[in-house]
């Protein structure tokens, strides 16, 4: 499993309420991703996979919500995509939507390895471009029970009609395909992940709310982040289209869409659109701040975002799981979460505050050059 680490509030902190974080490692097309696997003390538990968006790592941010959701109850898988933070894999720093859907996929075939987890229960989390990729990887992969999708980007326009679903089962082929490699191609870059110039030195993303948000979190010590991308988003041999994923979702869907996105795209009213496609059970949230203002941390716009999904995560799968009554049979009224049964069925309840700190929560160890 790698370095086990424990973490405690203070010294009076249960044993059982100590947030216990491996590192972890998986295979994915011939390279090994690595991350973070945060376990809870009651097991087996229902469980979140989660990887981070356009470029980013896995301390940027979403490290806090994976304690929130660990916090309530979960098991928590947070990776690198390929070529991206800690994990192997060449190219590195490209992004390709295939390439990161099937990332999901093996992620998925990980965790069903994993004594510690319900497999019956198992939600994946995506924040922009990953969460297209995560809804993508929901209709392919029918163990995934639940999805959140974080300021999701399913592209600047409306896609294409696809009456008989030809396009997107072109899509969900691709992923599974193994010459999925070669897929969008062209590229475009390599090139600077953000810029405050874009006259003399354009850049993949151009609002100044991204440079600011990637340079302050990015920037930071440890973070795995280098502000240095390729775009494998070419039509060849085929196009993209996430945003055609609605009608074949089968499984539980939040989307927390903000009215004010700055980001081209994960445009809010094609989110709108693929949103108004699913059939299955489906949330919507809207938020402000933008397309970033959910990954400051800590933030009220943080833990608005937090609490609204660990509510839905609870409502879809959490309170299904045989593990969590043995949990909150253990945990006192003032833990955050609570799970209570009432009248035969369970609700998730949440406190007021923030999702919980951790003393010492130094990373357990050094990531690579910085950037997202």
């Amino acid at each position: 499993m790698g370095c086990r680490t424990r973490y405690g509030r203070d010294s009076k902190t249960p044993a059982w309420d100590r947030l216990v974080r491996s590192n972890v490692e998986f295979t994915s097309l011939g390279a090994t991703l690595r991350g973070w696997l945060f376990e809870p003390s009651i097991t087996p538990a229902p469980a979140v996979v989660m990887a981070h968006g356009f470029s980013a790592t896995r301390h940027m941010t979403i490290d806090k919500y994976a304690e929130a959701f660990w916090s309530a109850g979960f098991a928590v898988l947070l990776y690198d995509h390929r070529g991206f933070g800690a994990s192997d894999g060449h190219p590195e720093r490209e992004v390709n939507p295939w390439i990161q859907t099937r990332g999901y996929l093996d992620a998925m075939d990980f965790m069903m390895s994993l004594s510690q987890v319900d497999k019956t229960r198992i939600a994946v989390w995506g924040d922009s471009f990953s969460a297209s990729c995560a809804c993508v990887a929901a209709t392919i992969d029918h163990r995934i029970q639940a999805v959140v999708a974080q300021v999701p980007a399913f592209g600047e326009t409306l896609p294409p009609a696809d009456p008989d679903g030809t396009k997107f089962r072109a899509v969900q082929h691709a992923v599974r395909s193994p010459d999925v490699m070669n897929f969008g191609r062209p590229v475009s870059g390599p090139m600077a992940v953000v810029s405050p110039d874009q006259v003399r030195h354009p850049s993949a993303l151009k609002p100044l709310s991204a440079f600011r948000w990637f340079t302050e979190y990015g920037g930071r010590i440890g973070s795995g982040w280098v502000n240095d991308v390729t775009l494998a988003i070419g039509e060849n041999p085929v196009p993209w289209l996430p945003g055609l994923c609605g009608p074949e979702l089968r499984t539980p869907v939040l989307m927390i869409v903000s009215p004010e996105e700055e980001m081209l795209r994960a445009n809010p009213s094609v989110s709108r659109a693929v949103f108004d496609t699913i059939s299955a059970p489906k949330e919507w949230h809207a938020i402000g701040g933008g397309h970033f203002g959910l990954l400051y941390h800590p933030s009220k716009l943080f833990a608005e975002a937090a609490s609204v999904q660990v509510s839905f995560l609870g409502r879809s799968i959490l309170a299904h799981s045989p593990a969590m009554g043995r949990a909150n049979s253990k945990k006192s009224d003032g833990q955050g979460h609570a799970l209570r049964a009432e009248s035969g069925s369970a609700r998730l309840e949440r406190t007021m505050d923030e999702p919980k700190e951790f003393v010492n929560s130094g990373e357990l160890r050094t990531g690579m050059a910085v950037g997202t």
